[in-house]
């Protein structure tokens, strides 16, 4: 069993600087990297009140009101419609680079104050076949609360946090199956309060979980269908 996170900040600054592999395989290659459109997304933890996770699992191996933020895309859009999502999009000529284009995004789309957050770093960029992206991640701390909402119901239709240990706890996880050029893959997915996190976000949040050493067993037989 993992030992419990003391300082769940510095974990998240340590893991930015050494890096991770995603572990994805051949299944998310980009046909040509320079075709690529690179984006960024701000993956942002935080600790900001007193409201604990539902899972008994949680004690242990995260703080119980250790929090990521999380968005519904809309149903209507034409890439990752209706899947929940970091904030984010992609890099604009005016960005200094993906952490900047991962704040202004997450301003765009959420509202919050990036005066209350503090950027930790980078992880490696990630390959996202079906929309041929290269999305960078941003992890984030939250150092104080602001109000977060869907800006634009044309592209976002809820913003809200899920505790952390809710989303490690096994009876929580599981994976979908992807069928791709006749090659069946598994990527792990997430199952919280009635919706599923799963494609890229449920990739990045298991990979990251899995390098933090906040993750514990859990059934990867257990397997989830998608709807769409």
């Amino acid at each position: 069993m993992p030992a419990a996170s003391k300082d769940p900040r510095a974990e998240l600054v340590a893991l930015c600087e050494r890096g991770l592999d995603w572990g994805t395989g051949r299944s998310r290659d980009l046909p040509d990297l320079r075709s690529a459109r690179r984006a960024a997304v701000l993956v942002l933890f935080g600790v900001l009140d007193a409201v604990p996770a539902q899972s008994p699992a949680g004690p242990g191996r995260v703080p119980r009101d250790l929090d990521v933020l999380l968005l519904r895309r809309a149903s209507t859009l034409g890439s990752h419609p209706g899947q929940i999502a970091f904030p984010g999009g992609r890099l604009e000529a005016s960005d200094a680079g993906p952490i900047a284009a991962a704040l202004r995004e997450a301003v765009e789309e959420t509202g919050l104050d990036v005066a209350g957050l503090e950027p930790l770093g980078t992880l490696p960029a990630m390959p996202v076949p079906v929309s041929n992206h290269l999305v960078t991640p941003v992890p984030a701390w939250w150092t104080s609360p602001s109000q977060v909402a869907a800006m634009d119901h044309a592209e976002t239709v809820d913003v809200f946090r899920v505790p952390v240990a809710d989303l490690l706890d096994p009876a929580n996880r599981a994976n979908t199956v992807h069928n791709v050029g006749g090659t069946e893959y598994r990527a792990p997915a997430f199952t919280v309060g009635g919706r599923l996190v799963w494609g890229f976000t449920g990739i990045v949040l298991s990979r990251m979980f899995d390098e933090l050493g906040w993750a514990g067993p859990w059934d990867h037989d257990r397997i989830v269908q998608l709807d769409r």
